[in-house]
């Protein structure tokens, strides 16, 4: 291969990477190609494969559907972003992708074969400790909460496995009806995405509108899909809270330590009331209904269908009408996290806490009326 040949190509992929990184939401366009040319041979492997969920009394679906969509979610994200990235490889960045790529295979397995719940929280917790212990993505400050500035590692390192924890459990239990979990990261990396871009923080921005590709390709075939519907499966789920984990992070710790570094009206200095409001759906739920099972005696893990869009079509609504709801929620929450932004950060929080449970009690009611009337 002549030198010309060579430099060809390498000139127009580094013409490619500059473009994608003064616009950054283009590579949403990639990632969702990506996505659109490989989902039909996903799901005709999954339905030749047999990798595929069967009606149960826990869902509402009707025949086998695969649910193995969080491979294609990774493979057009990954793909894109690899290609495309500003950012240089390097240690921390390998040992993030090789998390990634681990809860991948824990979501697969578990999808495939139904792991035991110990053996799954355990891949869970060892990929947790690739990108909070070795890659040292965790939070180093409460942002003035209760008057605390600055933390130890003994408290750290326990609050960020457990927020970690806490976030892709939470997307996984709220991945229960048509687009509600790739609906949600849509909005979620939608508002990384543009904040990143806005902070230039542009290799996280483009992670984020990667991302966004990815999951609005599921999106289409999970809520539109007919003969060609896919689930996207715990592969999915656990992948995306994963990425999502590492946004939230990143958000707050430079809302701490970039501060001088970036534009004062981008400052949010309630950054962790900003990401409880952006991430409101899926933690509420689960909160509420861990909260729930253990008043009632059972294990905060037990499946159930006490969700809040189980809540929702007891309701009456159908699965499209609750994913909007949900979703348009979400949005007034991600708008009231903004707002709230420079507020007293425990100001902040009882707000949120306060809409949440007005929007709980309000539901529960409506629900009640239902099953009485």
């Amino acid at each position: 291969m002549g030198v010309d040949a060579v430099w060809i190509p390498s000139t127009f992929l580094r013409g490619l990477v500059e473009l994608f990184s003064s616009y950054p939401f283009l590579l949403g366009l990639v990632s969702f190609l990506v996505g659109y040319f490989f989902m039909p041979y996903v799901i005709q492997m999954a339905k030749k494969k047999e990798l595929i969920v069967k009606p149960n009394k826990r869902t509402s679906h009707s025949g086998g559907i695969p649910n193995i969509g969080g491979i294609n979610i990774f493979s057009s994200f990954i793909i894109s972003y690899l290609l495309f990235s500003t950012e240089k490889i390097d240690f921390q960045s390998r040992v993030i992708i090789a998390g990634m790529y681990f809860v991948l295979l824990i979501g697969f397995f578990d999808d495939a074969i139904e792991l035991p719940p110990l053996k799954k929280l355990l891949g869970e917790l060892f990929a947790g400790v690739l990108i909070i212990v070795i890659a040292g993505v965790r939070l180093t400050h409460f942002h003035g909460f209760l008057g605390i500035g600055e933390i130890s590692d003994w408290v750290s390192y326990p609050l960020s496995f457990f927020i970690y924890l806490l976030v892709i459990n939470s997307l996984n239990l709220i991945d229960g009806v048509d687009g509600l979990a790739s609906g949600l990261g849509i909005l979620i990396c939608a508002f990384f995405g543009i904040y990143f871009q806005l902070i230039n923080a542009i290799s996280l921005s483009m992670m984020s509108y990667s991302l966004i590709g990815a999951l609005l390709i599921f999106f289409i075939y999970n809520v539109f899909g007919n003969n060609s519907k896919i689930f996207m499966g715990d592969s999915g789920s656990l992948v995306l809270g994963y990425v999502v984990y590492l946004f939230i992070v990143r958000f707050c710790e430079f809302n701490v330590h970039r501060i001088e570094e970036m534009n004062p009206e981008y400052v949010m200095r309630s950054a962790p009331v900003v990401a409880i409001c952006v991430l409101a759906i899926p933690l509420i739920d689960t909160l509420r209904v861990m909260i729930t099972r253990m008043k009632k005696g059972k294990s905060p893990f037990t499946a159930d269908r006490n969700h809040v869009h189980h809540l929702l079509l007891n309701a009456g609504l159908k699965h499209k009408e609750v994913t909007l709801v949900l979703l348009l929620v979400n949005l007034v929450f991600i708008g009231l996290g903004i707002l709230l932004r420079n507020f007293n950060i425990e100001f902040g929080i009882l707000i949120a806490v306060a809409l949440a449970a007005f929007l709980t009690v309000l539901l529960w009611r409506i629900v009640d009326k239902r099953q009485t009337g």
